[in-house]
């Protein structure tokens, strides 16, 4: 499949580099107004396409992703809409543009349509990805599902939901590393450099991870590390105490 993205900014290139790690150099057409970043791209492997022209590559792909900033979505679409088919996918990873506006945007009742929330980690396979389809066959989601499950994982959800997927999925990137961060300064006043601290915590959350990865719930895998009288309890209860569940509810709530 050929696969066009037109934006290369920190979403885009990173949606890029991700693919390029699963040797999709061939089926990528990139395009950008600006020539530094395709440049870039260019010597990461030469065999991308890319282009200062969305209008050049589009026509050219099975799946095209729009992966610019919200406010230039709608240029981005009106300069695109005449050549979109009803064989293509189109994808938006604007935060915020719903499927009215661009239904609206691509004035075509054909075009399969697919809002995708991802986040920075897609660079290295890593993402956890939201996508709502509109006016999509079952084949044409589970293509841009297959696609980004290459990426991490992917997950159909309601348009109704988007909102909350960022807060939840691509905002929540930044929550665990406050968490990282938080962590890194308890253990250097504990007295680990910081270097060995981040290695130390970073490497439990992947250890933590694994276990409800594994289907494990999470209270069940706490309750086993809570000896009675334990440190782990006490350290839990402190945190309660000073309003950690209720903090984090709080800010994924934050913009709802």
């Amino acid at each position: 499949m050929q696969i066009a993205i037109i934006g290369a900014g920190n979403m885009g290139g990173a949606i890029i580099r991700g693919l390029l790690k699963h040797g999709t150099d061939n089926n990528l057409l990139v395009a950008d107004i600006a020539q530094l970043p395709l440049d870039e791209l260019k010597q990461l492997s030469p065999t991308i396409s890319v282009s200062l022209s969305a209008k050049e590559i589009v026509p050219k792909a099975d799946i095209v992703i729009v992966a610019v900033k919200p406010w230039l979505v709608e240029a981005v679409l009106e300069d695109i809409a005449p050549m979109l088919r009803r064989d293509q996918l189109l994808i938006s990873i604007a935060a915020g543009v719903d499927f009215e506006c661009l239904a609206k945007l691509t004035d075509n009742p054909e075009v399969q349509l697919f809002r995708v929330i991802p986040n920075t980690a897609i660079e290295h396979g890593e993402s956890m990805t939201l996508v709502a389809s509109f006016n999509a066959s079952k084949e044409g989601e589970n293509t841009v599902l297959g696609l980004f499950n290459q990426l991490g994982k992917a997950v159909l959800i309601d348009e109704n939901l988007m909102t909350a997927a960022t807060s939840v999925a691509s905002c929540g990137v930044a929550y665990a590393l406050r968490y990282l961060r938080a962590a890194v300064a308890g253990a250097v006043e504990l007295g680990f450099r910081a270097d060995v601290a981040t290695q130390i915590v970073a490497q439990t959350m992947k250890g933590a991870v694994s276990l409800v990865e594994g289907g494990a719930h999470p209270e069940v895998e706490i309750d086993k590390v809570c000896t009675p009288g334990g440190w782990t309890v006490k350290g839990l209860n402190e945190m309660e105490a000073h309003g950690f569940t209720n903090s984090v509810i709080k800010g994924l709530k934050a913009n709802s």
